[in-house]
């Protein structure tokens, strides 16, 4: 976040408007006896100036305060993130209010100073973040943001929580070569993404530090969704040569190439080795369960939720991004290749 800007008094919109305290402090109180215009004046001021009252300061300590968090939906993966928010809320006192991203309204100066007024202590984003305009905002009115898993790192100098993406991505293809696996496909996410880019660098440099070529076609990106593996994954297995092995950079994406592969007639794992990442619920639910990389999903919400009470009481944090370690759990969706088939 930048630096705050110094807090609003009454006495500067009073001096802008004209008028006195007195004055300033009745139309705040929705007192009667202020003549219409100047009333008019004094409100546009009050929102100019981004004032917040006293009494619904995000420091405050009254038993009533909150951290907003916001989300575009609700699936496996933002599920575990938000329970990790709310328990760490509760151990800490402070409730968590979810916003879904589609039911959000504004985001200028009095939109800001709702959220203040409502008791909001901070905003946490399971999102790209907030737009320049919601981020200034919200800056004027001295309430910290911290994002959570952003596909890009945001411009701004907002705190942001996130894991070992690199890292995760080389431990799954490692996993894959040790099977014996070289013709190894990847079904990634946005392409332009930062979380995209550092999943299939460290699949990549996986892949170039055993001596095995990736043919290009076998690198497709465009979502973490069920839909795009099952449409990537159907892709990359009418290739020939077909993959013996698919990391999907997520867990919904891995379960759609296995639905691919069943409806190709192949058997998972003994004709397709499939990985995914996340490690959400849907990993065991499947069979066979999903060898995944493992997100500290529920931490990565509990460390949110701490930074974002650490910045709203005015505590320095020693990094802007946290980054929390990857792990990668192996079930039942792997197994060694058959080296009749495992060479290009």
């Amino acid at each position: 976040m930048p630096s705050h800007p110094r807090r609003t008094t009454l006495a500067t919109v009073a001096a802008s408007a004209g008028v006195s305290v007195a004055t300033v402090s009745k139309v705040l109180n929705g007192r009667r006896e202020v003549a219409p215009d100047t009333r008019t004046l004094v409100q546009s001021l009050l929102v100019e100036h981004g004032y917040v009252p006293r009494s619904s300061h995000p420091d405050r300590a009254d038993g009533s305060a909150t951290v907003e968090m916001w989300l575009d939906d609700m699936c496996a993966y933002s599920t575990e993130v938000v329970k990790g928010t709310i328990e760490a809320g509760a151990e800490s006192g402070v409730a968590v209010v979810v916003t879904g991203t589609k039911d959000l309204a504004g985001g200028g100066a009095s939109w800001a100073r709702d959220l203040v007024a409502a008791g909001r202590r901070a905003v946490i984003t399971l999102t790209n973040g907030p737009t320049a305009a919601q981020l200034a905002a919200l800056s004027r009115v001295r309430l910290p943001v911290v994002v959570i898993d952003p596909l890009n790192l945001p411009d701004a100098p907002v705190s942001s929580v996130g894991c070992t993406n690199f890292a995760g991505g080389l431990s799954a293809t490692q996993h894959l070569l040790d099977l014996g696996h070289r013709r190894i496909a990847y079904l990634g996410g946005p392409a332009t993404t930062a979380v995209n880019q550092a999943r299939m660098q460290g699949f990549r440099a996986a892949m170039e530090a055993a001596g095995v070529p990736v043919p290009p076609e076998y690198v497709r990106t465009g979502g973490f969704c069920y839909p795009h593996g099952l449409q990537e994954g159907a892709a990359v297995l009418d290739l020939d040569p077909t993959p013996t092995a698919v990391f999907a950079a997520g867990d919904e994406s891995a379960l759609g190439a296995i639905q691919a592969a069943r409806a190709r007639g192949l058997r998972v794992p003994e004709d397709l080795s499939v990985v995914g990442f996340d490690d959400t619920e849907l990993a065991t639910m499947t069979s066979p369960q999903l060898t995944t990389v493992r997100q500290p999903l529920r931490e990565m919400g509990a460390v949110a939720l701490r930074t974002a009470l650490r910045l709203a009481a005015g505590e320095k944090i020693d990094s802007r991004h946290v980054e929390l370690a990857t792990e990668l759990v192996v079930r039942g969706s792997t197994r060694a290749a058959d080296l009749s088939e495992a060479h290009l």
